[in-house]
């Protein structure tokens, strides 16, 4: 069927007439409208597999409970998103769910922002009624970033897919089948040797604790933690994160779906770069060196003392004994007057950059 551009459907949610374009799916549709559908398998920016369920609604017409992530508008449509069938569908499937998963939220380090968690609290799903053999993984710990454990793991998909689909990597996929099902690096190699670069992404969609920054563990509780936006300051690029901050001091660093430039997307150093801010060996004033020892000093000194050091190497062996380097974690500002000192002051077109090495 073509779609007329611009073309509107009209349709009715829980009994809101709603106006959208013709094309998108009804999970579009009520979140336009401000109608909330729970998701685990969905994401705006991601390939839709329709593999929860979690999202089902009832539509008149309709022989089944179709999910709302793929199913499209359609003119005159009349969705139901907590009829009683509805709200028993997703009750099983997360009964389902909950069968094969660990229920040790005291000490999850994703409780607060676990949707598994979430939802079940919402649909007063306590635990399961199905019984059987349950999975009993080791947490996967083979790299200083990311913490692994399949025990949690729901089988959304989320990060093989955003690995394969944003990032370009495919690292994560799906292995051996049925109840045996888990998400892994191929051949089960640790998560270096598959080409993993360790930028975080599968760990910002992941909806419960399978996938958890390693440094974070037993810092805070989610509901502990003030994040604090800011731009990382590792390049040029200009991404924003969330800082978390708990009792003054930085525990982690996690990305955010508006920030401006980069989402989401963060690069290795980055998302868990962050170890230097409470570092012990980090300069925390100037220092200068005194008879063979660095000491303490004024900024009024240190800068008197850088001064003199160029100025008597300038003359004593001219301007192009000297090279200045500056730095991505200066402003554009700050980068320009560096180079404008380097070749107005010192005289010299020696200047170069961090970013270029």
């Amino acid at each position: 069927m073509v779609v007329e551009a611009g073309a509107q459907v009209r349709l009715s949610i829980n009994g809101q007439e709603i106006v959208v374009p013709a094309g998108a799916t009804v999970l579009e549709a009520a979140q336009a409208a401000g109608i909330d559908i729970p998701t685990l398998c969905y994401d705006p920016e991601l390939s839709r597999p329709g593999a929860c369920r979690l999202c089902v609604v009832e539509i008149e017409g309709f022989r089944n409970l179709p999910a709302a992530c793929v199913t499209q508008v359609a003119e005159g449509m009349k969705v139901d998103t907590e009829s009683e069938a509805v709200v028993e569908a997703r009750k099983v499937n997360l009964e389902l769910l909950l069968a094969n998963h660990p229920l040790d939220c005291l000490t999850c380090e994703k409780a607060g922002e676990c949707k598994l968690q979430e939802y079940a609290y919402r649909y007063g799903v306590r635990g399961s009624t199905f019984t059987g053999e349950r999975h009993h993984y080791d947490p996967i710990e083979d790299n200083p970033f990311i913490v692994r454990d399949n025990n949690k793991c729901i089988l959304c998909g989320k990060c093989i897919r955003v690995c394969e689909e944003v990032q370009g990597r495919a690292v994560l996929g799906f292995a051996y089948r049925g109840f045996a099902t888990q998400v892994l690096p191929a051949m089960e190699l640790p998560m270096e040797e598959a080409g993993c670069v360790f930028c975080g992404s599968c760990v910002s969609v992941c909806p419960v604790g399978a996938l958890t920054e390693r440094d974070m563990r037993g810092q805070g509780r989610r509901w502990e933690v003030n994040k604090v936006r800011t731009v990382c300051t590792y390049c040029g690029t200009g991404c924003s994160f969330d800082l978390n901050v708990k009792d003054g001091r930085v525990i982690g660093i996690t990305s955010a779906a508006d920030a401006e430039v980069n989402g989401r997307a963060l690069c290795a150093k980055g998302r868990f770069g962050y170890r230097f801010i409470h570092h012990p060996d980090r300069l925390t004033q100037p220092l200068v060196r005194k008879n063979g020892e660095l000491v303490p000093v004024s900024w009024e000194e240190a800068l008197q003392c850088a001064a003199q050091g160029l100025a008597r190497v300038r003359d004593s062996y001219g301007s192009d004994a000297l090279a200045v380097l500056s730095s991505a974690r200066c402003t554009n500002e700050e980068n320009y007057l560096v180079q404008k000192f380097t070749r107005a002051v010192l005289g010299t077109n020696n200047v170069d950059h961090c970013a270029r090495l």
